[in-house]
């Protein structure tokens, strides 16, 4: 049986519900705020009083942590607040430049397979990525979307895109988190995503020469997730 990242997986809307919703941020939003917005929202999904929703934002230099954060991830964190959250991964950095997206999704009409839920969040980023002529690669012991870099020796790669997820009644919160032009020298001095193998670090478009704009990218992110969830 194949494994469910090594296969194309689609959860498509079921027929009958309701049409999802797209929401764009124009403005750089606080971690704390955007948490309560999404924790909200998910509540109002369970309830059937609101469709499922896909939230692209972006946030001012911030950190966030994971379920599986290890302490020596958070050398050097200092530089930028600090958050908790319940999703799973370990600490990532989120920043202005990169396309964050809170994807709230029910699942239990879709099979209820977390598994395949983040197999589908993979191959969306890659097929994203696609557009820009960059290829994105899955790896089995890292979740994730990852760019060879034979440029820099053989062996070498960077993490392009991050996944974290959360589900709460089998509706689901947090995401993926795409480097479209951030500083990248925010990543220094901490483990992002618990990367570190000095042959693995971290990109972006900008960091690989594609100069797409945002709202390219959120283009290509909208067209993507239709075929791919519905």
């Amino acid at each position: 049986m194949k494994n469910a990242r090594d296969s194309l997986a689609t959860l498509s809307r079921p027929e009958h519900a309701r049409a999802l919703e797209w929401s764009t941020g124009v403005a750089a939003v606080g971690y704390r705020e955007a948490l309560a917005a999404m924790e909200s929202r998910v509540e109002e999904i369970i309830a059937g009083r609101a469709p499922e929703l896909v939230w692209l934002l972006e946030h001012p230099p911030l950190l966030t942590t994971g379920t599986a954060t290890r302490a020596d991830d958070l050398a050097g964190s200092g530089n930028f607040p600090l958050f908790e959250t319940g999703r799973g991964g370990r600490l990532t950095y989120h920043g202005p430049g990169q396309r964050i997206a809170y994807v709230m999704l029910d699942l239990k009409p879709r099979g209820a397979d977390l598994r395949r839920y983040v197999a589908s969040l993979e191959e969306w980023i890659i097929r994203t990525l696609a557009e820009f002529d960059v290829a994105g690669e899955r790896r089995e012991d890292r979740v994730g979307v990852w760019v060879a870099r034979p440029d820099k020796g053989e062996g070498f790669e960077d993490k392009i895109a991050a996944i974290g997820v959360r589900v709460k009644k089998w509706v689901t919160m947090h995401g993926i988190s795409l480097n479209v032009s951030p500083d990248l020298s925010h990543y220094k001095g901490i483990v992002p995503c618990g990367v570190n193998d000095p042959r693995w670090g971290v990109t972006s478009l900008a960091d690989l020469g594609v100069g797409a704009t945002m709202d390219k990218v959120d283009a290509a992110l909208k067209k993507h997730f239709g075929v791919l969830f519905g």
